[in-house]
Formats: C-alpha cells, sequence, structure tokens
C-alpha cells in the first residue's frame, strides 16, 4: 500500500519492530510490580510475627515491609496517620486533617492517597467528605515487628 512517492517498506522490516513490543511487555510487567498493594495483601502477618529482634528478615518479608515503612518515613504521612489513628472514634474525616497543616489541599490527598494504598489506612466517602481510618492490623504487623523484648533493649 505505498503511495505515489512512498519508497515500498521491505517485508522484513516490520513496524513496530518485533523487539520493540517485547520491550513494552516487558515493561509494562516491570512496572505492574512496582505498584503498592495494601500491606496485608504483601505481608502475610504470620509471616512477619517474630519481631526484629528475635531473628533476621528474609528478603521477601523485607521487600513487603518496606512501603509501608517508606510511606511512614515522609514527616507528614506520619503526623496525618497519627492524627488519624488518635482521632476521636478511631475515624477523621478529611476536613478535619486539612487544618492541621500548612499544605493545600491536594497535597494533603495526595499523601492520604500514598497512606490508603500502602494499606496503612481505609476510606469511606459519606457525601462530599472521606472519612479515613488507621488500619489496625497493619499498624500491628509493624509494632510487632518493631517490638524489642525488655532483655533485648538492654
Amino acid at each position: 500500500m505505498s503511495g505515489a512517492g512512498e519508497a515500498a517498506r521491505p517485508a522484513d522490516l516490520r513496524y513496530p519492530p518485533a523487539g520493540v513490543a517485547a520491550c513494552f511487555d516487558a515493561c509494562q510487567t516491570r512496572r505492574m510490580s512496582k505498584q503498592l498493594l495494601p500491606l496485608l495483601e504483601r505481608t502475610r502477618a504470620a509471616d512477619c510475627h517474630v519481631p526484629l529482634v528475635a531473628e533476621p528478615l528474609t528478603a521477601d518479608q523485607a521487600e513487603g515491609l518496606a512501603p509501608a515503612f517508606k510511606a511512614l518515613g515522609d514527616p507528614v504521612r506520619l503526623r496525618l496517620l497519627s492524627l488519624i489513628a488518635s482521632h476521636e472514634g478511631g475515624e477523621a474525616c478529611v476536613c478535619d486533617l486539612t487544618d492541621a497543616f500548612d499544605l493545600k489541599a491536594p497535597t494533603i490527598s495526595h499523601h492520604l492517597k500514598v497512606l490508603k494504598a500502602t494499606g496503612l489506612v481505609t476510606a469511606d466517602r459519606r457525601g462530599t467528605w472521606v472519612y479515613y481510618r488507621a488500619e489496625r492490623a497493619a499498624l500491628d504487623l509493624l509494632s510487632g515487628l518493631l517490638a524489642a523484648p525488655a532483655e533485648a533493649a538492654a
């Protein structure tokens, strides 16, 4: 189907080349594996019931737990989680959270999205507001992992 003045494409040169499609597929797979899954889906609680001071984590355990610790490594997210977990009734409206920071609402929403994506909080929309609740099982998992027995702490 070459028009006038258009050079015919050799039969062995397909567009896109076969190697490019394979590369796109490989890149898509790699990107998908980096998507955040909730903490409890990535890491079974039974796999991480032993504190760090008792035995070392496996590579799979560390990979599963790292996104939650990374999310908590940001001071705004750590404070948001603290505000949500300590709020009366165990849940907080986003309208109550935005006033505690000198940040714009989209920035707060981004941080809440990260906490939700890692499974540290859950969200429930009620009308125009979203209410956040700390995921107790995820917090128990992380705190149990970081717990240090009295003899190990000394």
